[in-house]
């Protein structure tokens, strides 16, 4: 994938393709406002997690999705996990409602290119844009890029990227509730392959089961409402 395009003398240059993931038609027209600096712009636009997947299937080489934390279909943190897992090559900027320091950080530390508040002014958002078809990282003004202050969380977020690309693909299904044969199917393998890799989730999430797998899943969903 090229990150070329980028905003230089307010201009988009040419080739950029970005996708907008949010459930609110106003929210994704103000994002466009704000990407409405070059014709060469191509917008994708998503209103929830499955058409977000679907956007990225159809454009694996796009410049940036801008992919919103609370739309249907999403689980907060773990909406972020499965697109990095499924489309490594795709920098993320999330958008959310919920900008506490805790949920950046843990953003960020997740593989997020980007966070950006949905209070954000249009030139905040230009910024961060930016930064990222530049190829570097946006963090929010005024953020404080201290520890996670949560020592459980903290471990679990540590445990979490451990997983290989694969085991957390397997680990959002077995939160969607899909058996290990649904899996298999959904990911062209074999049963078996599926069940070495629910193992080996099970051991790098230190638990027993695959419903405390979902339960520490869980646990990194954004709650706040929208």
């Amino acid at each position: 994938m090229s990150l070329s395009g980028g905003i230089h003398g307010g201009k988009m240059q040419p080739s950029a393709t970005i996708i907008i993931a949010d459930d609110h038609p106003l929210f994704r027209g103000a994002l466009k406002q704000a990407l409405s600096m070059g014709d060469a712009t191509a917008i994708v636009e998503a209103g929830d997690f499955a058409g977000a997947r679907q956007a990225a299937a159809a454009h694996p080489d796009c410049d940036l999705m801008m992919l919103d934390l609370a739309m249907p279909g999403a689980s907060g943190l773990s909406a972020l996990m499965m697109i990095r897992a499924e489309y490594p090559n795709i920098p993320v900027a999330v958008i959310s409602a919920s900008d506490d320091q805790a949920t950046i950080r843990r953003a960020l530390e997740l593989g997020a290119s980007a966070f950006i508040s949905k209070s954000s002014g249009l030139d905040d958002i230009r910024a961060a844009i930016a930064t990222v078809l530049e190829g570097g990282l946006w963090i929010p003004p005024g953020f404080d890029a201290g520890r996670e202050h949560d020592p459980e969380m903290e471990a679990l977020i540590a445990r979490l990227k451990m997983l290989t690309p694969q085991q957390t693909r397997v680990l959002g299904m077995i939160g969607e509730g899909m058996l290990n044969k649904q899996i298999a199917y959904e990911l062209g393998v074999s049963e078996a392959t599926i069940k070495a890799h629910v193992s080996a989730v099970l051991l790098k999430l230190n638990v027993d089961s695959r419903t405390q797998a979902v339960i520490q899943l869980a646990k990194i969903s954004v709650t706040n409402p929208q």
